[in-house]
């Protein structure tokens, strides 16, 4: 079992930034991989971000050069550090861990704002 609490979301102007955070618990060791996904309101959920654990990073081309995602694996940490944030970032943003078993793992998601 892995649990995923996510923090850093919030209310912010076209233009700042936020960092999620995605702290691991549980059985850490199993994670293959820690990816960001979103969704807004009558959307579907999509993958944002994602990092293995060697450290291969993917982005999905709406926030290449905007986001990093990064890890500190003595904290079983992920972070989001989304800058240049604008209104259509809006969402709920989800922590997810993808395990050496193939069993998906969500957080309970943090709500971002972006206002114009």
């Amino acid at each position: 079992q892995v649990q995923l609490v996510e923090d850093g979301g919030g209310l912010v102007q076209a233009g700042g930034s936020l960092r999620l955070s995605c702290a691991a618990s549980g059985s850490t060791f199993i994670i293959a991989a820690i990816g960001w996904y979103r969704q807004a309101p009558g959307q579907q959920r999509e993958l944002v971000a994602s990092i293995t654990s060697t450290g291969t990073t993917t982005y999905v081309d709406a926030v290449k050069g905007r986001f990093t995602i990064s890890r500190d694996n003595a904290k079983n940490t992920v972070y989001l550090q989304m800058n240049s944030l604008k209104p259509e970032d809006t969402a709920v943003y989800y922590c997810n861990a993808y395990t050496m078993n193939y069993v998906y793992y969500w957080g309970q998601g943090t709500q971002v704002t972006v206002s114009s």
